[in-house]
């Protein structure tokens, strides 16, 4: 009975290590590049380079785990959809639109609404697209619900942002979104707002990967954000490669 006590113990342990050293209890291995760094105060030196940086930072989870590669700004985007693809474009204080291209070539572009699009998808069945700007002293956007009848499209807006949203992701039964420099939850299109005038003010976030609710991850200029929705706190992993 002894010896089997101690394996048991031993197996306990083992099953402990292999927690604390992988993925498969809910823990992301952050790419060695990414070093842990006091986020800097906004406006500061080290915020301006941050700014001034070559690097924008993509983030997304693959088979259980996080993945950075560096991309580009983006101002399109797309969604398939029944008989054609909705587009939507960011040209910034230039403008932008919503438009409908239905796969038969024949049928004209339906410009839909005028705005800078950051986003279309689907949720819970139906399409939404979220609309945003910041330059200047402007910074605002909405969320909107999209609906179609034939080749009749309407809208409505559903929430108004204080901040313009740069990135978003749907997780579980929510929506998180990443404004100019805050981040909210959205639960039954309720918005909560969880951080407010965070350091990425000008840092322009571009994707969100959640994990769990103790590793949502957001790609910015010079590195990558760590959330924690338990305890509401993040972390700053600033790259140091070359």
């Amino acid at each position: 009975m002894l010896n089997l006590h101690l394996s048991y113990k031993y197996l306990k342990l083992l099953v402990a290590l292999i927690c604390l050293s992988t993925i498969g209890c809910g823990q992301a291995q952050i790419p060695s590049k990414f070093i842990e760094t006091q986020p800097p105060a906004k406006l500061s030196d080290e915020h301006s380079a941050l700014n001034n940086a070559q690097n924008e930072f993509g983030v997304s989870i693959v088979d259980g785990q996080l993945k950075v590669k560096n991309v580009k700004e983006i101002d399109v985007c797309h969604l398939n959809t029944i008989n054609g693809i909705l587009t939507g474009i960011d040209r910034g204080e230039w403008g932008g639109k919503l438009l409908f291209e239905p796969s038969n070539k024949k049928l004209k572009t339906i410009e839909i609404k005028d705005g800078n699009i950051k986003g279309i998808f689907n949720f819970q069945g139906k399409i939404y697209f979220i609309e945003g700007l910041a330059h200047m002293s402007f910074s605002f956007g909405a969320l909107y619900e999209l609906d179609r009848n034939g080749d009749k499209f309407s809208y409505k807006k559903l929430i108004d942002f204080e901040d313009a949203p740069e990135a978003f992701t749907t997780y579980r039964d929510e929506m998180l979104v990443a404004t100019h420099s805050n981040f909210y939850i959205v639960r039954n299109f309720q918005k909560e707002l969880i951080f407010k005038d965070a350091f990425w003010y000008s840092l322009y976030p571009n994707s969100i990967a959640a994990l769990n609710d103790q590793n949502i991850f957001m790609g910015i200029r010079g590195g990558i954000v760590k959330i924690d929705l338990t305890d509401k706190t993040f972390k700053f992993y600033k790259y140091q490669g070359n």
